[in-house]
C-alpha cells in the first residue's frame, strides 16, 4: 500500500503557497546564489538572454512528484544534464508562463491543457547567460508524454517530498574561473541533480518548506 503524503507537501498546499509568487526578483537570498555572491553581482549587471522553465509537480492525490528531464548531450548548453523542461523566451511568447508551457510541450509533448501555473520563483542568474524564471505548475495525474530526443533523453518523475527534504540537500563546491564555486546536488538513486536545476528546488525549499 502506497503511504498518503504529508499534507504540507500536497498540490494543494502548493497552490496556496506559490499564488504571492510573481518571480519578479533574483533570489540572491536564496539557493546556491547566496554560495555565490560574487559570481551573482556581476552576472546582475551583464545582459543575459530571458528564459523560463517549468516547475511542473505531478498531483496523484496521495502524493506528489516532480517531473524532471535529462537534456540530450548534444545540446549546446547544459547538456547532458537534468533539469526541468524550458528555454529561451521567444518574441511571439505572450508571457513567462506561455514561453514554459511551449518549451514543455516541443520537448516532451505536456499538453498546456494538463497544466496548471500556479506561481514563479525568483529569477535565477546562469553563467552561460540566461536569466531564468521558474514556473511553478501543478500537473495532473492523467498527463501524456512524447519526447523530442534532439533535445531530451529521458524523462522522470521524483518524489517531491524527497526534493524537499534538506537531508537530501549536499552542498559540494569545485573551481570554476580560478574561483570555488558552490552548488547543491540532490542525487536520487543513478540520477545526479545538481546545477541550475538543484538551485532552484533549493530556492523553493528556502522559500516555502525550510
Amino acid at each position: 500500500m502506497r503511504q498518503v503524503i504529508d499534507d504540507n507537501f500536497s498540490a494543494a498546499v502548493l497552490r496556496k503557497k506559490a499564488r504571492h509568487e510573481d518571480g519578479q526578483d533574483v533570489g540572491r537570498a536564496h539557493g546556491d546564489h547566496i554560495l555565490n555572491p560574487d559570481i551573482i553581482e556581476r552576472l546582475s549587471s551583464e545582459t543575459l538572454r530571458d528564459a523560463a522553465v517549468l516547475v511542473p509537480v505531478i498531483d496523484y492525490g496521495d502524493r506528489t512528484q516532480v517531473l524532471l528531464t535529462q537534456r540530450t548531450a548534444k545540446m549546446r548548453t547544459h547538456s547532458g544534464q537534468i533539469a526541468f523542461p524550458g528555454g529561451a523566451v521567444d518574441a511571439g511568447d505572450v508571457s513567462i508562463e506561455a514561453a514554459a508551457l511551449r518549451e514543455a510541450e516541443e520537448e516532451i509533448g505536456l499538453d498546456a491543457s494538463f497544466v496548471e501555473p500556479v506561481g514563479r520563483l525568483p529569477q535565477y542568474l546562469t553563467t552561460t547567460g540566461f536569466r531564468i524564471t521558474p514556473v511553478l505548475a501543478i500537473v495532473r495525474s492523467d498527463y501524456g508524454m512524447v519526447i523530442n530526443h534532439d533535445e531530451v533523453d529521458d524523462a522522470f518523475e521524483v518524489p517531491f517530498d524527497f526534493l524537499m527534504n534538506p537531508a537530501n540537500h549536499i552542498r559540494e563546491s569545485r573551481v570554476w574561473e580560478g574561483k570555488e564555486r558552490h552548488f547543491y546536488t540532490m542525487p536520487y538513486g543513478k540520477r545526479y541533480i545538481w546545477g541550475v536545476t538543484a538551485g532552484i528546488l533549493r530556492t523553493l525549499y528556502e522559500r516555502h518548506y525550510a
